[in-house]
């Protein structure tokens, strides 16, 4: 399928950038949910791409699920002409937070469970119903 040079661009970047593509099995829907070209376009771009084994597609619930292979990347990349720090959001590491340390040890053997054996020592129910 003949598809505008602009809008072949379009669908690389937006791939590139997220690592991942979506888009839904509609071959007559104007527009893209996402990206600014005709649905049809994506969907026949992204299956070029999974032909060549750049583009991996799961299909499922009517959409079509497109994610990027380390191949992909490679070729987005020269096509895109990016350098090698560039990378899709799906490969970049979020720093997380250090979990605070807890104290092991300290206050005995049956330290921790006095808290949880409390409810046993108080008075249980008076036992007059009204029955």
């Amino acid at each position: 399928m003949l598809v505008q040079k602009q809008n072949r661009k379009l669908i690389y970047e937006t791939l590139f950038k997220d690592g991942a593509l979506v888009a839904p099995k509609d071959f007559n829907l104007a527009k893209h949910p996402e990206i600014d070209v005709p649905n049809l376009e994506v969907i026949k771009i992204m299956q070029s791409l999974t032909s060549k084994g750049l583009v991996k597609t799961q299909f499922s619930w009517q959409w079509y699920y497109y994610t990027l292979t380390n191949e992909g990347i490679d070729y987005l990349r020269e096509y895109l002409h990016l350098p090698q720090e560039i990378v899709p959001a799906t490969l970049k590491k979020t720093a997380r937070p250090a979990a605070p340390r807890r104290a092991f040890g300290g206050e005995g053997r049956e330290g921790g469970r006095r808290d949880r054996d409390d409810y046993r020592r108080k008075e249980g129910a008076s036992g007059d119903f009204n029955l």
